[in-house]
């Protein structure tokens, strides 16, 4: 399989393939793109979005991502590099071009716990209970893992934001592996910051 993975990404500027992070909300995809975008990978991103209380170092987000069931044309420019999508618009990646994913996991309770923070640093809302969000994801995330399965285009890595905060190196040996092997993995560690793991699964039980 990993001599699979080097024969696709190897080609350097003939490569075909398209790098996704994606993932849950609040589960690391932020912390992934910065460290690819350190690790020396070409990325996608518009800056709409601005850093704030909650990624300070910015989103990364590609508007253009979220229209890709009306238009996947944009896509063109993305061969060889790396952009951010949420796990519920990666249904309508189309069959004739070649992804590989880094989908990142996180702790659910965790996932929640930041988006409550968020939220409610936005003055909003969220209808759901934590127990039924709870549920939405789990199967969200099974659902998603099948699909993922059945997708020939499709190549996917799982990454845990909590483990890569524990032991940056070692994920991003992972990573640049399934990429290919060309990135820098030392920057791309030294992008991982534990000062900016605020919602730990412990301190989470314990507010609870």
């Amino acid at each position: 399989m990993k001599s699979h993975f080097k024969k696709i990404l190897v080609s350097g500027k003939n490569n075909d393939t398209i790098v996704i992070v994606s993932g849950l909300p609040r589960c690391g995809t932020s912390m992934m793109i910065q460290m690819l975008e350190a690790g020396g990978m070409p990325i996608v991103t518009d800056n709409i979005r601005k850093a704030d209380e909650d990624n300070p170092r910015g989103y990364y987000e590609f508007e253009k991502a979220k229209t890709i069931k009306e238009d996947t044309s944009w896509l063109e420019d993305c061969r060889g590099k790396v952009f951010k999508m949420v796990s519920a618009l990666l249904y309508y990646l189309p069959a004739g071009k070649n992804f590989k994913i880094i989908f990142m996991r996180r702790n659910i309770a965790e996932m929640l716990a930041s988006q409550r923070a968020m939220l409610r640093r936005l003055d909003r809302n969220d209808d759901l209970s934590d127990k039924k969000m709870h549920k939405k994801f789990e199967e969200h995330s099974r659902k998603m893992e099948n699909w993922l399965k059945r997708q020939c285009n499709i190549e996917v890595i799982y990454v845990s934001y909590n483990e890569t905060i524990r032991n940056p190196g070692k994920h991003a040996t992972v990573v640049n592996r399934f990429l290919g092997g060309r990135l820098d993995e030392e920057k791309m560690a030294n992008v991982v910051k534990k000062s900016f793991y605020r919602q730990r699964k412990k301190e989470v039980l314990s507010s609870a």
